[in-house]
């Protein structure tokens, strides 16, 4: 593996401001916020992305990510709403190669916008069983 500044942060050799951690995961602000009080949790086991992460570190992941998220709503920072974000892949936005989620506050009017284009597809029902079929050979 090559140098991963998460592990770094994880080892104590990379400055962060932390905000929870525990023997599985770490919490830390996020340098590049797309809003005040924007927390990744990371597990301290380098894991590249879902693909790598042992199931009980991701549910660790979100557990805490939980707790964040219900703390940024009790908060002081401006919260009227939190969004977790996980980017699996270069294809989906991964820039840092150890897997993380973010914990996005959110509020009226912080011009971060999160669009699905739901009228591109219309799948058939029988292109929606073809497709579960697909994945579920892959399970």
């Amino acid at each position: 593996m090559t140098s991963c500044i998460f592990c770094e942060i994880i080892a104590g050799r990379a400055d962060s401001t932390r905000v929870l951690e525990d023997e599985t995961c770490l919490a830390f602000m996020d340098i590049r916020p797309i809003n005040a009080g924007h927390v990744l949790v990371v597990p301290k086991t380098h894991a590249k992305d879902l693909s790598d992460l042992p199931a009980e570190n991701g549910g660790r992941m979100f557990q805490m990510a939980q707790m964040i998220a219900n703390a940024l709503m009790k908060s002081e920072v401006r919260c009227e709403g939190v969004n977790l974000m996980l980017a699996h892949g270069k294809a989906a936005g991964q820039e840092v190669f150890h897997a993380h989620l973010h914990v996005i506050p959110r509020y009226r009017g912080d011009n971060l916008k999160i669009r699905f284009n739901l009228l591109k597809l219309r799948p058939t029902r029988a292109e929606l069983d073809r497709i579960a079929a697909q994945i579920r050979h892959g399970l």
